[in-house]
């Protein structure tokens, strides 16, 4: 094993990380994408500090082949996206680049710093960068090209002791960012791990800290759920915590007043778990699927004097109040709920925009009876019809009229 030293300001050296080799680490290379090997050894070619980071280095020491690489370097989004043409850069507050590869996309971020705290947006070095991550088994730095791993925190030994270890202080880690109490239970769950109890008692008594998350990255939790194939363990330690009511709160509702309910609801998400691992990704619609057909066989008025498009519309509006505070795609969601018809036997056709007068295609009926009744529910500045702009002819002043030739 080997040691990464610092050169402090009094000239003295500090030992600053371990460096674990190929022989110790024992992690195969043939499980890393080679397209992320492709990234990274191309910034290194150009004298920039790069590695792999996050889950992908925890599940490689694991043993797993992770399904994302997400990368990490001193090179600003700026230099990143002058030595990769297929990228793009992203985000407002942090700046990252998105770099693709065919169909893949790989996050390339800058180091962080902790000079305006654990959640300010400044760059900084790979020594602050460590401490801005949120446990141990996630702070871990490996480089395909030389094939080693930089452990700052003592990562490699909690993974190895399988437990669960915050790197944030206690007294801030949740109140900077709530979701993280999410992530503690998945990583747990996907990894077998355990939680500290000292760490379990505050997640219990700072849940409702998830109250104030915005659906946006409720919904990307989710999302990240419902892939990951332990949908149903994962859900299941979330309600032990007292969270998924933050996630799903009429769901998490139904179950503890239903058994029955309850009992279809976990068996829905067995099943999503066991497609995600026989085909090894679904779409966010075949996924809503699965969270949402308890409640569509419990509550869908299947009324045969109605016909199928009423029947649908008022699911739809039922579901959509279901699934809050989510926010999954409205395509998705419909789409969803057709399957569901479909299953049924219900085949509600997808009806074509009617023309007005004008030739422009007017609101659908759907459409209109959601504006009316919840404002929520109005369409999108994509679904709305382009209103052709006038131009409004200039009028001749008095003084332009009467002057002289």
């Amino acid at each position: 094993m080997r040691i990464r030293y610092a050169t402090t300001p009094r000239g003295t050296l500090e030992k600053q990380a371990l460096v674990y080799t190929r022989e110790e680490h024992r992690i195969t290379l043939n499980l890393v994408d080679p397209d992320a090997v492709m990234i990274v050894t191309r910034l290194k070619s150009f004298h920039y500090e790069t590695y792999i980071v996050g889950g992908a280095v925890r599940d490689l020491l694991i043993g797993k082949k992770p399904k994302d690489f997400d990368i990490v370097t001193n090179a600003t989004p700026h230099q990143i996206k002058r030595i990769f043409r297929n990228s793009r850069i992203i985000g407002k507050r942090f700046r990252l680049v998105h770099v693709y590869v065919g169909n893949k996309i790989f996050e390339v971020a800058t180091f962080r710093s902790i000079k305006d705290g654990h959640t300010g947006n400044t760059y900084g070095t790979i020594e602050e960068d460590v401490l801005r991550r949120d446990f141990t088994l996630n702070a871990l730095f490996y480089d395909p090209v030389e094939e080693v791993v930089l452990d700052f925190v003592g990562g490699v030994e909690d993974i190895r002791n399988r437990r669960l270890k915050a790197i944030i202080p206690r007294e801030v880690i949740f109140k900077d960012d709530p979701v993280r109490m999410i992530r503690a239970v998945k990583y747990a769950v996907m990894t077998g791990f355990s939680i500290p109890w000292y760490l379990a008692w505050q997640i219990r008594r700072e849940a409702p800290l998830l109250d104030t998350v915005s659906p946006s990255r409720r919904t990307e939790e989710m999302s990240k759920i419902v892939s990951s194939g332990y949908a149903y363990p994962i859900v299941e330690e979330l309600f032990k915590y007292g969270l998924y009511r933050y996630l799903q709160p009429r769901a998490a509702g139904l179950c503890k007043k239903d058994r029955l309910f309850k009992k279809a609801y976990f068996a829905s998400l067995q099943a999503l778990d066991k497609k995600v691992q026989e085909a090894g990704t679904v779409s966010m619609g075949d996924a809503l699927v699965f969270l949402i057909r308890s409640y569509v066989e419990i509550t869908s008025p299947w009324d045969k004097e109605k016909e199928n498009l009423e029947v649908y519309r008022d699911t739809f509006r039922e579901v959509r109040q279901f699934i809050m505070p989510l926010n999954p795609p409205r395509l998705a969601l419909e789409q969803a709920l057709r399957l569901l018809f479909r299953e049924r036997g219900i085949v509600v056709k997808k009806h074509r925009l009617p023309k007005n007068k004008k030739g422009a295609p007017s609101f659908p009926e759907l459409f209109k009876e959601e504006q009316e009744g919840d404002h929520r529910s109005t369409p999108s500045l994509s679904e709305r019809p382009r209103r052709k702009k006038r131009r409004r002819k200039g009028k001749k002043t008095p003084l332009a009229e009467h002057a002289p030739i």
